[in-house]
């Protein structure tokens, strides 16, 4: 395998490859700009394992402000195919208390402004949105976080905001009599960017808090406070990662997220993860 090229990619910060040994850090380069950070390399239970914080390393980038495509694509010209993607959230549901995990299965757009896909012509397709993360992956990452005894919650939809700003109540109350489980502001269009370039994507959510107090009769919630219960969870995030890496099948191509660009274009022609060469970027 190439030195400067991953299998497996994580969006997260420092803390998941400041402890690794043999680290190396790459600058990659985007037909889209800069990621948000460089990319760092590590092998990690067999796999070699690409790293990039998507807030930046120092948290400098806001959500609404972060190149996602830039980092989708930073992953994919590394060879990676199989994205874990954990992110700190607010619960929506009396039931999904602080601290608790979900590996969602769903998500709701409420975003606006995002550059939110790479098929701006001259490809013109459409990707199913239908099941965004891969199922193999959901239960891996299902299996690893009950091993380490830590709650756990088997799907549920994220309501994905803009930001910076936290939700008002009334928003907050829409989302939850909606049924949804989870709001955050970084898993679109991420996830779906990862789906668009034929990359399995999970997504594990960290809860920090109810959302607004609304199920708690709390003070609407902090950045502090959210930033407060994310490190508390930090080195347990952290531990489900590298489990789950270890636990990764062998053939990462069989997750299925290959065949994503399945549906064709307007001319008819079937549209596979290859022709992202069209744009010329050395992919």
């Amino acid at each position: 395998m190439a030195r400067d090229s991953a299998e497996v990619g994580v969006f997260g910060g420092s803390g998941f490859y400041s402890l690794l040994d043999d680290v190396r850090e790459v600058k990659v380069d985007t037909p889209y700009g800069p990621p948000s950070d460089s990319v760092f390399l590590a092998e990690l239970a067999g796999r070699r394992v690409a790293f990039l914080p998507r807030h930046g390393r120092r948290h400098t980038i806001p959500p609404h402000r972060i190149n996602y495509r830039a980092n989708v694509w930073a992953f994919r010209s590394l060879g990676v195919k199989a994205v874990i993607g954990p992110c700190a959230c607010g619960s929506l549901q009396r039931e999904i208390a602080p601290g608790d995990f979900v590996v969602t299965d769903q998500f709701v757009d409420r975003t606006y402004g995002r550059e939110q896909t790479f098929f701006d012509g001259p490809i013109v397709t459409h990707v199913s949105s239908a099941d965004i993360y891969d199922p193999t992956l959901r239960t891996l990452a299902l299996e690893v976080i009950t091993a380490h005894d830590i709650p756990v919650h088997d799907g549920g939809t994220m309501v994905v905001i803009n930001g910076p700003r936290f939700s008002t109540k009334a928003e907050s109350r829409w989302f939850s009599d909606a049924g949804w489980s989870t709001i955050g502001m970084t898993q679109y269009p991420e996830s779906y960017l990862c789906r668009e370039l034929g990359m399995a994507v999970v997504n594990i959510a960290l809860v920090t808090d109810y959302d607004v107090g609304l199920h708690t009769e709390t003070e609407p919630v902090t950045a502090t406070e959210v930033l407060e219960v994310f490190a508390t969870n930090a080195r347990r995030i952290q531990a489900v990662v590298v489990d789950l890496i270890g636990r990764l099948p062998a053939d990462l191509d069989a997750l299925g997220a290959r065949d994503a660009l399945g549906p064709t274009r307007g001319d008819g022609h079937v549209v596979t993860p290859e022709d992202i060469r069209l744009f010329e970027t050395g992919l």
